[in-house]
């Protein structure tokens, strides 16, 4: 029934429409809103600049499933405008810290910076299929930005903002807590500062949440029968049992608790299952084989909760003892890519997260390097390829092959070029196999999926296989940024691996390099 596109409208349409205890509450079969108060502002802001154009597009009920083109073009552009005022100056301007600290000239920053946001899948799927992204990905950017500045009150302000717009950002929040600790007891500890992060944290989220819950007590007081007619979510219940004060109908505190665990309940939506359609990570992997479903619920959640914190274990570690700067664009991936293989509630646009900090590597030191290059492009061409599926159904099959095969043109990668892979020294043999292997059954696959016909008994089979080949690929994906994150902390000695190396090898890792003749004429 729709998609994505009727949700992010029909969110302007009830925040224009009702009153904010409605919000988190009203007709939720019908896309309700679950995501954090930040998208609902954000939603309440751009319906009321739409409904100035006309109020068709949003009007209550009645706009359900419009098909205005005069809307398309408004909606689009809201992307474009957000975009422009988060994801951009955020992306420039972690490029640019970036590439001073590590180092990096002008012209080297310049060309990762074109490379940075022209990144595939962003633009496939806010652009394309239609979402607001890149609003997240903008102040979690920001966040770590702030990080490589030494600015840590600010990187807690934007990574808030990130999370009480999508919950998404949960995927760097392991990380992002591990750094922050580190570098409150690293060299040694500090309570100051670890006292000022942890004020200046609950005081961001106390004024995201403040106007939702404002506006909530001012309704109850002027109309307290109305949140009283509400049914409260099994989280209510659960925390009127422990309260140590009680929470009933008649006290302040009622609505103020009964529209956070509302909101808590539907920004967590447990019992939607462990995941709900076919997505490139491990517990889709294993239900081809074993269905899951036929496990209990809660089990499923307390094995995914286990297996998400056990993946994200070694990132957060790292960045804990050895807190360098030069470690979090690789402990943040790996974090993002521990959560997107096992955490629960998985969809194939969660991709973005740990592509994200994989992709801004570009930018440092070493990163339009051949080996960094490829890393960092076949991570991007499996996550864009494990989305066509998705794709394929919002019809963007031409937009999907004119924007991949550009970038992996203008980087110099396969299958518009195999120079990487030819030249003898640029790559380690088993990287290069490893990688043209994903690149052929990728191919293989799309000419596959394109002119042979499924068999009636297995209708979905070349999703599956997509999805199987997908969680391998980013299986290896975790693989390498939690090495590369070891190896950069300093806390396994690195001399060893590199006098193992072939002297080519060796003498190409010690020096900076500029980027390839070819990419440098491309870019």
């Amino acid at each position: 029934m729709f998609g994505d596109y009727e949700a992010q409208r029909h969110w302007m349409e009830i925040t224009t429409h009702l009153p904010l205890s409605q919000w988190y509450f009203y007709d939720l079969v019908y896309w309700g809103l679950d995501y954090p108060p930040l998208t609902a502002y954000h939603s309440w802001i751009l319906g009321k600049m739409g409904s100035l154009i006309n109020p068709k597009w949003f009007a209550l009920d009645a706009s359900r499933g419009i098909e205005d083109s005069s809307l398309k073009i408004y909606m689009r552009a809201t992307v474009m405008v957000s975009e422009f005022l988060t994801f951009i100056p955020a992306v420039v301007i972690f490029n640019r810290r970036l590439a001073h600290f590590t180092g990096v000239g002008t012209w080297e920053s310049s060309v990762a910076l074109v490379a940075i946001l022209m990144q595939p899948a962003t633009l496939l799927i806010d652009h394309g299929h239609f979402q607001y992204n890149t609003v997240m990905l903008g102040f979690a950017l920001a966040s770590f930005s702030s990080m490589l500045a030494g600015r840590l009150l600010w990187s807690c302000v934007f990574f808030v903002a990130a999370l009480s717009f999508k919950q998404m950002a949960l995927y760097y929040a392991p990380a992002v807590f591990a750094y922050l600790l580190g570098v409150c007891v690293n060299p040694k500890i500090n309570f100051l500062r670890f006292m000022a992060i942890a004020i200046v944290t609950v005081l961001s989220f106390g004024l995201v949440f403040a106007p939702l819950l404002a506006g909530v007590e001012y309704e109850h007081y002027q109309n307290s029968k109305a949140t009283k007619s509400l049914k409260p979510p099994y989280l209510f219940e659960l925390v009127q049992s422990v309260a140590p004060i009680p929470i009933e109908e008649n006290r302040y505190l009622y609505p103020l608790a009964l529209h956070l665990t509302q909101a808590v309940h539907r920004i967590f939506p447990l019992a939607r299952g462990l995941f709900e359609d076919k997505v490139a990570n491990i517990w889709c992997a294993v239900h081809t084989i074993y269905k899951l479903n036929k496990l209990p619920l809660e089990f499923l959640s307390r094995i995914s909760l286990l297996a998400t914190l056990a993946a994200a274990l070694p990132s957060c570690v790292v960045l804990f003892l050895s807190p360098r700067k030069t470690v979090l664009p690789y402990a943040v991936a790996s974090c993002a890519w521990a959560f997107f293989l096992c955490s629960f509630q998985v969809h194939e646009k969660s991709v973005l997260l740990p592509l994200l900090p994989i992709t801004v590597l570009l930018g440092g030191q070493g990163g339009l390097n051949p080996e960094l290059r490829a890393w960092v492009g076949w991570a991007n061409i499996l996550g864009c390829w494990t989305m066509f599926p998705l794709l394929k159904r919002d019809e963007l099959r031409v937009p999907y092959a004119v924007v991949t095969l550009l970038w992996t043109y203008l980087l110099g990668l396969p299958p518009t070029s195999l120079s990487l892979y030819t030249d003898r020294q640029s790559l380690s043999l088993p990287t290069k196999v490893l990688h043209l292997t994903f690149y052929a059954s990728m191919l293989v696959w799309h000419a596959l999926e394109a002119c042979v016909p499924p068999p009636l008994t297995k209708p979905d089979l070349w999703v599956v296989l997509n999805c199987l080949l997908g969680a391998a690929g980013f299986g290896v994906c975790y693989l390498w940024c939690t090495w590369n994150a070891i190896i950069k902390s300093g806390l396994v000695d690195a001399n060893e691996n590199l006098s193992a190396r072939r002297p080519s090898q060796r003498i190409q890792s010690e020096q900076k390099l500029k980027p390839d003749g070819n990419t440098q004429k491309r870019l």
